[in-house]
C-alpha cells in the first residue's frame, strides 16, 4: 500500500476474525478508506478485505464501505476489546521470539500495527471514543525522507487514448525544475480490447465490450522534443514472461536510457494480465497465504529420488486446474488473451497511439520473443530492434523445450574452469584439475541426497541463521547451482564457498546465500510471516500493491505453444525428462519445470501467432546479441533467429550466463548505442570481451573514473540482472 497513506484509516477490530492472507493481516489492525479498497478491487480484481467476487474491469465493485461509528453494540464492545487484546499478545510475542518485524525496515510497521491493536482495543474499553494516531504517517514519512509525493495507479483513469501523468514522485520535481536536462517519470493507463481479432471484425458487441488496461510507463528523454538530436521512444521489455516492465523501468531506467542514448524516451508496460495491468493473471483469486502455504509443499527436483517426478506433475495438473476454475474458460477470460500474439498487438497499440510510425526496441530473455514476434507480424513497422538472450522463436512456438538447455552445461563447466584458474584463495571449491572439482561436486550431491546437512535455529540472534531448523537437501542444492548459471560473476565464488562449507556439514553460509540472492522464494521466509503484514520497506512498485504475477509465465508460455502433447501425457512426459537430463546434467532436472507448468492446461488462446519466421525483411535490420554460453538462451537460437531475418547480424559477449547483462561489457554497450543513434550494425563475426571474469577481485566494487556506457553496463550487470532473471533456489 502507498507510504503515507494512512491518515483518515478507521478501526474496524472486527476484521481480526478473518485473517486469510498477508494483505488481510493488516486489515487486523487497520481499515483503509474506500478509496484505497477500490485500489486494490481496481488492480486486482479482487478485494483482499472484504472476499469480494472478482469482477473485471468496468464492472461495478461489489465492495461498501461501512462506517465503524456505532457498528458495535455497547455490550459487544469489551468481548471484541479482549478479543483485540489476545491477538496484540499473540503478534507481540510472535514478534519477539521469530523475527516477524526483524527484516529490513518492517520495524516500524511492525511496532505501527500493534499500536494500533492496543489503541482500538482501549479506546472500546473505555467506551468506544474515537483516537487518532498518526505513527504510521510519521513512518512512512521517515522511510522516505517525505519528499516523495504519493503516485497510486488508481489516480489515473483509464483512457482509450493514451494520456501521459507525472507519476512516481517526479510531480513536484516537473513544477520546480525544467525538462530539458533532467529525468523524470510519466505514466499512462491504456484501454484496450482484450479480444484484438473481435475489435477488428465483426464480432458480437458482447466480445468487443471486453476491455484489458495497460499500465505504462516512460523515462522522458534529457532532450526536448524540439531539439533535432531527439530520437523519440524506444521500448523495453526485460523478459518473464510475466516480468513488470514498470518496476524494472523505475529500477534500472535510468542505465538503460544511457546506453541506448538520453536523447531517447524508454517506455515500457506491464503486459496485459501482469503487475498493475488489469485484469491480472492471478491464479490463487488473490490469496498470498494459500500460494505460501502451496509453495511450502514443493517436492523438489525431479532426480532427487524415485518417484518425484510423479509427485510433481501431479502438482503441476492441480495448480493447472484450480488456476482454470479460479479464472475462468469463458471468452472473456484472461487467460484466453494472453498469447504473446496479443502483446505485440498491445505495443503497436501504444507505439500507434503514440504517434510513432515505427518501433525501437531492446527485448532481453523472453522480451526477444515479443520482439521477434512483433518482427514477424509487422516487418515494416521496426526501426530499431535489439533481442538480447534469444529464445528460439520455433523452438518456442512448437511447444518442444528441448534446445534451449543447449549451453548450460557449458556455464557448468566454466565454473570448474574458473575455480581451477583461481586457485584455492578465490575459490574454496578448488581441486588439482576442473575434472576433480567436477568429481568432488558429484560426490557433495551424491552425500546430500542421502544425509541432508541441518541449519540449526536462531530466531532470538536477529540473523544468521532460521526460525526453524532447516535441511540443505539436494533439491536445494541442485536449485543454487542451476540459479548461479544465470549470473556466473556474481554468484560462482559465493557458491563455492557454500559447497565447500557443506563438505563440511555447515549449512549456515547457504541460508545465507539463498536469503541474500533470492529473498522473495517462499522456502526463504519465516514461518511466522503467514501472519505478519507486508514489508514497509518495499519498492515504489510495491507500494502501489503490484506483487510478482509468477502466473503469467505458464499462462504465456502455454499459450503460445502449438501443442501441450509433451505435457499431457504422463509417459510421454516421462520421456521427455530423460531427454532432458541427458542434454543438461547440471539443471535438466531443475529446468523442466518450465514444460511441467503446462500440465492439464486446458483453455486454448483465441489468437496465437506462429509465424513464419524465415525470410522476413524488417524495415531496418535486427541485432541479435548473445553470450558464448547462455544456460536458457543458447547461442545457437540468437543464430538461428537470425537466420529467419535476412540482413540482421548476431553480437557475441564472451561471457557466461543469462542475457549480455550476465557481464558487463563496455564494448556491448557501445554497439548497442551505435545501433540506436546511428542504426550502424556490428562487422559480421564481431566477438566483444566482458570487463571482468568469474571469481576475479571485487567484481561488486563501482568502477570510479569510467565512461558512462561503461558504468551503465556494469550497475545493469551487477543489480539489474540479479532482480530480472532471479529462479527461485
Amino acid at each position: 500500500m502507498e507510504k503515507g497513506s494512512t491518515a483518515g484509516w478507521s478501526y474496524r477490530p472486527v476484521s481480526v476474525l478473518v485473517p486469510h492472507n498477508y494483505d488481510q493481516a493488516t486489515a487486523v489492525a487497520l481499515m483503509p478508506p474506500a478509496n484505497l479498497m477500490a485500489e486494490r478491487e481496481d488492480l486486482n480484481g479482487y478485494n483482499f478485505f472484504t472476499k469480494s467476487t472478482r469482477s473485471r474491469p468496468g464492472q461495478q465493485s461489489s465492495y461498501h464501505p461501512r462506517t465503524t461509528t456505532g457498528s458495535l453494540s455497547t455490550r459487544k464492545k469489551p468481548f471484541f476489546a479482549v478479543l483485540l487484546l489476545s491477538v496484540a499478545v499473540v503478534l507481540s510475542l510472535v514478534s519477539l521470539h521469530s523475527g516477524c518485524f526483524r527484516r529490513k525496515g518492517e520495524k516500524a510497521a511492525g511496532s505501527s500495527l500493534l499500536l494500533s491493536f492496543w489503541s482500538s482495543s482501549s479506546s472500546l474499553l473505555r467506551g468506544g471514543k474515537k483516537e487518532t494516531t498518526h505513527q504510521a504517517d510519521q513512518n512512512a514519512s521517515e522511510d522516505d525522507g517525505g519528499s516523495s509525493p504519493s503516485f497510486r495507479w488508481t489516480d489515473i483513469t483509464p483512457n482509450r487514448s493514451l494520456e501521459w501523468h507525472p507519476c512516481y514522485g517526479d510531480k513536484q520535481q516537473q513544477q520546480q525544475r525544467p525538462v530539458v536536462g533532467q529525468r523524470r517519470h510519466e505514466c499512462a493507463r491504456l484501454d484496450v480490447p482484450m479480444d484484438w481479432l473481435a475489435a477488428d471484425t465483426n464480432s458480437t458487441s458482447a466480445e468487443r465490450e471486453q476491455r484489458v488496461v495497460l499500465a505504462i510507463i516512460r523515462l522522458r528523454a534529457t532532450t526536448s522534443t524540439s531539439d533535432s538530436d531527439h530520437r523519440g521512444p524506444a521500448f523495453f521489455n526485460p523478459g518473464g514472461p510475466g516480468g513488470s516492465g514498470i518496476w524494472a523501468l523505475l529500477d534500472h531506467g535510468a542505465q538503460l536510457q544511457t546506453i541506448v542514448g538520453a536523447n531517447h524516451d524508454i517506455i515500457s508496460f506491464d503486459p496485459r494480465g501482469v503487475g498493475a495491468s488489469v485484469p491480472r493473471i492471478e491464479c490463487w483469486a488473490g490469496s498470498a497465504q494459500d500460494r505460501l502455504v502451496w509453495d511450502l509443499q514443493d517436492v523438489g527436483v525431479i532426480d532427487a529420488h524415485p518417484g518425484v517426478l510423479y509427485d510433481a506433475y501431479a502438482r503441476a495438473g492441480a495448480l493447472s486446474k484450480l488456476c482454470e476454475q479460479n479464472l475462468g474458460d469463458h471468452q472473456g477470460s484472461i487467460l484466453r488473451h494472453s498469447s504473446t500474439a496479443s502483446h505485440a498487438r498491445d505495443m503497436l497499440e501504444i507505439l500507434t497511439q503514440m504517434g510513432e510510425k515505427k518501433l525501437k526496441y531492446w527485448g532481453f530473455s523472453y522480451g526477444t520473443v515479443l520482439g521477434g514476434t512483433f518482427a514477424a507480424m509487422y516487418p515494416d513497422r521496426v526501426e530499431r530492434m535489439v533481442n538480447d538472450g534469444n529464445v528460439d522463436y520455433k523452438e518456442w512456438y512448437h511447444g518442444t523445450y528441448i534446445n534451449f538447455l543447449h549451453d548450460t552445461d557449458k556455464v557448468m563447466d566454466a565454473f570448474y574452469t574458473f575455480c581451477h584458474q583461481a586457485g584455492p584463495l578465490r575459490c574454496a571449491f578448488y581441486a588439482s584439475a576442473p575434472d576433480a572439482i567436477r568429481d568432488r561436486l558429484d560426490a557433495l550431491l551424491s552425500q546430500v541426497r542421502i544425509t541432508p546437512v541441518l541449519v540449526a535455529p536462531s530466531p532470538l540472534s536477529g540473523g544468521g541463521g532460521p526460525e526453524i531448523p532447516e535441511l540443505v537437501t539436494y533439491s536445494k542444492v541442485k536449485r543454487m547451482l542451476s540459479t548461479a548459471l544465470y549470473q556466473p560473476i556474481y554468484r560462482f565464488r559465493r557458491v563455492a564457498s557454500v559447497l565447500a562449507s557443506l563438505e563440511s556439514g555447515d549449512g549456515t553460509p547457504y541460508y545465507e546465500y539463498s536469503t541474500n540472492f533470492s529473498p522473495n522464494d517462499p522456502n526463504r521466509r519465516p514461518p511466522s510471516s503467514i501472519f505478519c503484514p507486508p514489508s514497509s520497506d518495499s519498492s515504489p512498485v510495491d507500494d502501489v500493491l503490484l506483487e510478482d504475477t509468477d502466473d503469467a509465465f505458464p499462462t504465456i508460455m502455454c499459450s503460445d505453444a502449438s501443442s501441450l502433447s509433451l505435457s499431457t501425457n504422463l509417459s510421454v512426459f516421462e520421456a521427455y525428462a530423460t531427454r532432458l537430463q541427458e542434454i543438461s546434467r547440471a539443471a535438466g532436472s531443475v529446468q523442466i519445470s518450465f514444460r511441467l507448468s503446462c500440465v492439464d492446461r486446458s483453455v486454448r488462446p483465441k489468437w496465437r501467432f506462429d509465424g513464419p519466421f524465415t525470410g522476413i525483411n524488417t524495415s531496418h535490420p535486427i541485432l541479435f546479441v548473445a553470450n558464448i554460453a547462455d544456460n536458457v538462451t543458447p547461442l545457437i537460437s540468437a543464430r538461428n533467429n537470425s537466420e529467419g531475418f535476412p540482413g540482421s547480424r548476431v553480437l557475441v559477449q564472451n561471457s557466461y550466463g543469462h542475457t549480455s547483462l550476465a557481464a558487463s561489457s563496455a564494448c556491448t554497450a557501445r554497439y548497442v548505442n551505435r545501433y540506436f543513434q546511428s542504426g550502424e550494425l556490428p562487422a559480421e563475426g564481431t566477438v566483444c570481451e566482458s570487463d571482468t571474469s568469474p571469481f576475479a577481485e571485487e567484481v561488486d566494487e563501482e568502477v570510479e573514473d569510467d565512461e558512462d556506457l561503461a558504468k551503465a553496463a556494469r550497475i545493469l550487470s551487477r543489480d539489474a540482472a540479479r532482480k530480472w532473471f532471479q529462479p527461485r533456489l
